[in-house]
C-alpha cells in the first residue's frame, strides 16, 4: 500500500461499486412513507449508493431542518442555497417502520442563531417519547463555532453523538468550504467533556478516501479522531455525485480498505467499519452494537 495516491481513475468505476438495484415492496412502502410525510432523507438528498439496501431492509437517514445547506461542499450532492421549512413527521416515520435505531441528521444551517441545535434537541425527545424502545443516533453538523451547541441536544438522551470529519485537513479549503478541521475536532472533545453516566451516548465519526490524500495523512487523522474519544469509526469510498463535484482522485479496492481498518483499530477505537460502499449511517445499529460488546 503506497503513502501516496494513484493518479485518478480511468474507464469508470471499478466492479467492487457495483450495486444491486432492489425496488420491491418494502422499498416502495418506505418511498411512499417518506413522501407521504414530506419527508427528506440523506439517502435520497446525497445520492447514497445503498438506498435499495437499506430502504429494502426498512430503514432510512432522516434529515431534519430542510433540504437546504448553506455551504456548498466540493464532495456532497445536497442541494445549496436559502435554507427552507423544517419537518416535523420524523417520529412517526420511525413508529410506521418498527425502527429499533433512528438515524437523524441534518444540513448545515449557518443562517439559525444556534446552528439549529435546539430543534435537534426537540426531534430526538419526540422521537424518544414516542418510541421508547428505540435508540437515536444523530449525526450533526459542526454548529460553526455556535457557543454550547450541545447543552440543546445532548440532554434530549441520544443514544449515539456522530459528527464526520470527512477528509484530511490538506483538503478541506477544497472539500469543506465553510467548515474547520480543528473545529469539527473541537466539537467531538466537547461531547466526551459533556457526557457522563450509565446514559452517555456512544462518540461517532467518519472518513472518506479518493479525494488526494496520502495513506500518511490518513493515519494521522485516524490518530486525531480517536484522541477526541470517538469510539465508533467508518471509512467509505468518495463517489463523485456530479461532474459539478470533485473528481474521483482514486478508487481504493476492497483489500486496501481492510489494510485502513487495521491501522485505525491501532489506535484504540471501539468498532471500525471500512469498505468501498460504507457510509456513517449504513448498518447503524450494527456498529453500535459492536461497539457495545466490547468492554
Amino acid at each position: 500500500m503506497s503513502c501516496a495516491p494513484a493518479p485518478g481513475p480511468a474507464g469508470g468505476k471499478p466492479p467492487w461499486l457495483r450495486i444491486r438495484l432492489n425496488t420491491g415492496p418494502n422499498y416502495r412502502e418506505v418511498h411512499r412513507l417518506i413522501d407521504g410525510l414530506r419527508l427528506h432523507t440523506v439517502c435520497q438528498e446525497a445520492r447514497c449508493p445503498n438506498i435499495y439496501e437499506c430502504w429494502d431492509d426498512r430503514t432510512a437517514t432522516f434529515m431534519i431542518l430542510g433540504d437546504i445547506c448553506t455551504r456548498r461542499c466540493g464532495f456532497c450532492a445536497v442541494a445549496t442555497g436559502r435554507a427552507g421549512a423544517v419537518d416535523l413527521h420524523v417520529a412517526e416515520a420511525v413508529r410506521h417502520l418498527g425502527l429499533k435505531h433512528a438515524v437523524i441528521t441534518s444540513v448545515d444551517r449557518d443562517d439559525l442563531a444556534d446552528g439549529g441545535a435546539e430543534h435537534f434537541g426537540a426531534v430526538v425527545r419526540v422521537v424518544r417519547d414516542l418510541n421508547p424502545d428505540c435508540d437515536v443516533e444523530i449525526l450533526t453538523p459542526d454548529f460553526r463555532g455556535v457557543a454550547r451547541p450541545l447543552a440543546a441536544i445532548l440532554p434530549a438522551g441520544p443514544a449515539v453523538f456522530s459528527h464526520n470529519i470527512e477528509t484530511v485537513p490538506r483538503l478541506y479549503p477544497t472539500a469543506r468550504i465553510g467548515s474547520s478541521f480543528e473545529r469539527s475536532l473541537d466539537l467531538l472533545r466537547a461531547a466526551r467533556v459533556w457526557r457522563g453516566g450509565a446514559d452517555r451516548p456512544i462518540l461517532k465519526s467518519g472518513i472518506m478516501v479518493g479525494l488526494g490524500e496520502a495513506i500518511g495523512e490518513l493515519h494521522a487523522v485516524f490518530a486525531s479522531i480517536a484522541d477526541t474519544g470517538v469510539e465508533i469509526l467508518t471509512i467509505g469510498q468518495y463517489l463523485r455525485p456530479t461532474v459539478q463535484h470533485l473528481p474521483v482522485q482514486r478508487y481504493y479496492p476492497p483489500e486496501e480498505f481492510a489494510l485502513l481498518r487495521e491501522a485505525a483499530l491501532r489506535f484504540g477505537f471501539r468498532h471500525v467499519e471500512a469498505g468501498p460502499l460504507v457510509r456513517s449511517s449504513y448498518h447503524a445499529r450494527r456498529y453500535t452494537d459492536a461497539a457495545r460488546a466490547v468492554s
